[in-house]
């Protein structure tokens, strides 16, 4: 890469390294850095993902509002590849230096490319640069779809089962309901689709729960 191209890219991240060499880290594939020496993306990837999982904790908390459920649920969501891919394709940077040159990357690779650019930044500029980088570039696309199932398992964990009870309608828009058992209950969900009728089946259950709580 080019003096230039390393300008374009922190002005597309929003953020000027003091170590160029770091920057160049963040987007060399292991490929190159096997062929050429020096150091891939892959340790930043590690260290990127346990920041991320931080640094959106802290966002929700102190959003305010929420339960320790529900936050749970949202912080998942919110490091999820989806949200990941779209800031990084928001950004316009989803490519690195492989053996081969310069190659754009596929939707499975841009989720740690966004894990190593978070790391490196961290190194180069501290924590609260990494906070403004995930707040402007990763929050806007994380979404607020809530995950029951996940705050479901969180309360009964490897005790949750699920079974499809029924499936109607036509194949281009089929209509599924599905039953889900956990901590002695039961309840059931509808969907458009298998997962979102465990959602609502979770939801459902989870509402019982609370209202035995007198919640």
């Amino acid at each position: 890469m080019r003096k230039t191209d390393l300008v374009r890219l922190e002005e597309k991240l929003g953020y000027t390294f003091r170590d160029k060499e770091l920057l160049l880290t963040c987007f060399t594939h292991s490929t190159y850095a096997n062929a050429h020496g020096g150091e891939s993306n892959e340790r930043l990837e590690f260290l990127g993902d346990a920041l991320l999982g931080f640094l959106v904790a802290e966002e929700l908390y102190r959003a305010g509002g929420l339960s320790e459920g529900e936050m749970t649920g949202l912080r998942r969501s919110a490091v999820s590849r989806p949200p990941l891919e779209a800031a990084v394709d928001a950004m316009g940077i989803a490519y690195v230096r492989f053996t081969g040159g310069v190659q754009n990357l596929g939707k499975k690779s841009k989720s740690s490319l966004f894990e190593a650019v978070t790391a490196g930044i961290y190194l180069d500029g501290g924590m609260e640069a990494a906070r403004v980088f995930v707040r402007e570039k990763l929050m806007p696309y994380a979404g607020k779809t809530y995950d029951y199932k996940s705050e479901l398992n969180e309360r009964f964990p490897h005790a949750v089962s699920y079974e499809e009870c029924e499936r109607t309608g036509r194949d281009h828009a089929p209509s599924f309901t599905v039953r889900v058992h956990a901590g002695g209950r039961s309840a059931q969900g509808t969907g458009a689709s298998k997962e979102e009728a465990e959602q609502s089946a979770a939801q459902a259950i989870l509402k019982l729960f609370k209202e035995d709580r007198g919640e």
